[in-house]
């Protein structure tokens, strides 16, 4: 019972980053493909202020993540890391990068400065995604071997699995971030920009849904057992809800019901991660490792356990006030379109 309390922890945490921090990485997807700096501009501004007072509050959840991962299972934790480190090195470098790029590029002395900066951030946030999406693909896969740094450098996370993973993490992301700077931008009075964020939402959850399909066949025929698990019991049903969830969020979206479908959206998203960690059940490691092979003593494990229930008294009720502020609109700031060495929107 103790690493199945510990393993919910963590897919708990990884939806809630998914869907969290995946919205300000598809945010940086749209700044990437808004066009040149003067049509990309409303664009670039609306993504400035719906970002702004919650990036860095995300990421809390890729810590908790980690840390939960670190100290549960700590041999499943050195043979990932070690054998999927060239992704998982390359997106802690982009959330490096992303970060320093999007507080910064408002300060650049040059328009060279902001560009340069600005694309630093964009392409971060597309890279980022599909790296952590790839090392999740390697781990479903059965990729992983128990050991340090056992699995192949390469393969282990650039294979079909990992690709089409990686794809539908830069898509959700994606998605969700269309469907949440529409009702960002609702509430800033901006028809034209609504207009803009729900063509995006609706084009983009077409994609992730072609893609999750698209999916499931490479799984079929690159890792058999996760597509068995996927596809019976507990995973079907799981990945029958984040479908119905889809589509759902979908009709809403066309008829410009964002703020539901902000819920709906991460409902879709949370139950794709539900749905992987029951298909592999019992394993952490498929092949290799279960949850009670790999879990810590039952000491750590409770005394881990307590530590998270504390900080979650904590840290819960402190993002839901931030996040009320946001969407009550009481952090936003006057919109102003974002051009290269702009930074108005900071006034």
């Amino acid at each position: 019972m103790l690493p199945e309390l510990a393993a919910a922890a963590i897919v708990v945490g990884l939806s809630a980053y998914l869907v969290l921090g995946g919205a300000d990485f598809g945010a940086g997807f749209w700044d990437l493909t808004a066009g040149g700096a003067r049509r990309g501009a409303r664009v670039r501004g609306m993504i400035k202020i719906a970002m702004g007072p919650v990036w860095e509050a995300n990421h809390v959840w890729l810590i908790f993540v980690l840390v939960v991962f670190w100290t549960a299972f700590p041999v499943a934790f050195g043979s990932v890391t070690s054998t999927l480190y060239v992704p998982l090195f390359a997106a802690a470098v982009g959330i490096i990068f992303r970060g320093a790029a999007f507080a910064l590029r408002g300060e650049a002395a040059t328009i060279a400065e902001a560009r340069a900066l600005g694309a630093a951030f964009a392409l971060s946030s597309v890279l980022v995604p599909f790296f952590l999406g790839a090392a999740v693909g390697g781990i479903a896969s059965g990729r992983v071997p128990v050991g340090n740094a056992s699995g192949d450098a390469l393969t282990s996370w650039w294979n079909a699995t990992s690709v089409i993973v990686g794809a539908l993490t830069v898509a959700a992301g994606a998605h969700l971030a269309a469907v949440f700077l529409a009702a960002d931008s609702v509430r800033a009075g901006q028809p034209d920009l609504v207009r803009t964020f729900r063509t995006r939402a609706l084009g983009s959850g077409l994609a992730a849904g072609a893609l999750a399909i698209a999916g499931l066949l490479v799984v079929r025929e690159d890792a058999r057992s996760l597509f068995d698990g996927l596809t019976s019991g507990g995973g079907l049903a799981l990945v029958l809800a984040s479908g119905l969830a889809g589509l759902v969020t979908l009709g809403l979206e066309w008829r410009n019901r964002f703020e539901l479908a902000r819920y709906t959206a991460a409902v879709a998203v949370g139950s794709i991660v539900a749905g992987w960690a029951i298909a592999q059940r019992p394993d952490l490691l498929p092949g290799e490792l279960t949850l009670d092979q790999a879990a810590a003593s039952d000491a750590t494990l409770v005394v881990l356990l307590i530590s998270v229930a504390v900080g979650m008294l904590v840290l819960l009720p402190s993002l839901r006030y931030l996040f009320r502020l946001v969407l009550r609109g009481d952090l936003d700031t006057e919109f102003h379109p974002l051009t290269a060495g702009d930074d108005r929107t900071q006034a």
